[in-house]
């Protein structure tokens, strides 16, 4: 029996070992033409911060210590407040380069309700309140490959050399996964939910800028959060934290909690909107478990990288 599962068990994820396969292929290849490269660049300060194993010593271990030592909190406390200084400094920079189309942006989000001139402002201050709300979306989003980026480097130290550089390798994608979850909520969701919205009861509705534009950009923003999900569960199930059959085994449980939160991000209430916020996470969180396994296989060759983690 145990020999059928076994079998069994490797059929079904052969076809995703051949597309892991056929993924890591190219990186193979490159690996094997710049190798002659990467040795003369052994001692480069990058390549040994990749490579450099942290000291084997249980996460409890390190926790203890810690305590024990108050002057290492302190210097965690430290180490953090230079991570979000300099992620700081950066959405600064990005939502003042947004600055420069975020007029253009919003004309673009307008569309749906057929432009600005269908937008009435009742307020001084809320043309100028709009603005600055979209600029700021629209720098979170360039910024969210640094802002991973800052995330990765503060846990980096503390995991092992696989498994670090998995991390480092996913960053780019964090921006892919934000803009399309942006990109579902606009083009998916809006035009199912704002005809429910505007027609209800047959009460017409004269549009304000700033609720409008809260509603769109709260709305795309946390579709965009959550599409970042299975890019999150492949850098924890990296640093071995979560294997990928203990969350196929909780499907259920995920169900449910997806349908919570589906009703509390949806905008309307009625269960055809729910649904079209729950179809797609259901679909990520199956997709994270992938991720998951994918990551698994990838960092086979540390050993226990979850015991490893400790402060920097």
């Amino acid at each position: 029996m145990d020999k059928v599962r076994r079998v069994l068990k490797w059929l079904l994820l052969a076809p995703f070992r051949l597309v892991w396969w056929l993924i890591s292929l190219p990186f193979r290849f490159l690996g094997w033409l710049f190798r002659p490269v990467v040795e003369k660049f052994r001692h480069n300060p990058v390549y040994e911060f990749l490579n450099e194993v942290p000291e084997d010593r249980p996460a409890l271990e390190a926790v203890t210590d810690a305590f024990q030592n108050p002057d290492a909190i302190f210097e965690e406390l430290d180490e953090v407040r230079k991570h979000l200084l300099r992620s700081l400094l950066v959405l600064i920079v990005t939502v003042g380069i947004s600055f420069w189309f975020t007029q253009d942006l919003i004309a673009y989000l307008a569309a749906p309700v057929g432009g600005l001139q269908n937008l009435q402002a009742i307020e001084v201050t809320e043309s100028i309140g709009v603005f600055m709300k979209v600029a700021l979306i629209a720098g979170i989003a360039m910024a969210t490959p640094y802002l991973a980026f800052e995330v990765w480097l503060f846990f980096a130290p503390g995991i092992m050399p696989r498994s670090k550089q998995l991390g480092l390798f996913s960053i780019p994608f964090a921006l892919i996964f934000f803009l399309g979850g942006m990109a579902f909520a606009y083009y998916v969701m809006l035009p199912a939910a704002l005809p429910f919205l505007l027609d209800f009861l047959g009460i017409a509705t004269k549009l304000r800028p700033a609720s409008y534009f809260g509603f769109i950009t709260s709305l795309m923003f946390w579709i965009g959060v959550a599409f970042e999900f299975p890019l999150v569960i492949f850098g924890i199930s990296a640093m071995g934290f979560i294997k990928p059959m203990a969350l196929l085994k909780q499907w259920r449980l995920a169900v449910v909690f997806i349908a919570v939160l589906s009703a509390m991000i949806t905008p309307t209430v009625d269960p055809v909107n729910m649904a079209l916020v729950m179809g797609p996470m259901i679909g990520l969180y199956f997709l994270s478990i992938l991720f998951s396994w994918l990551a698994q296989i990838s960092s086979r060759g540390d050993d226990k990288p979850g015991a490893k983690i400790q402060p920097k």
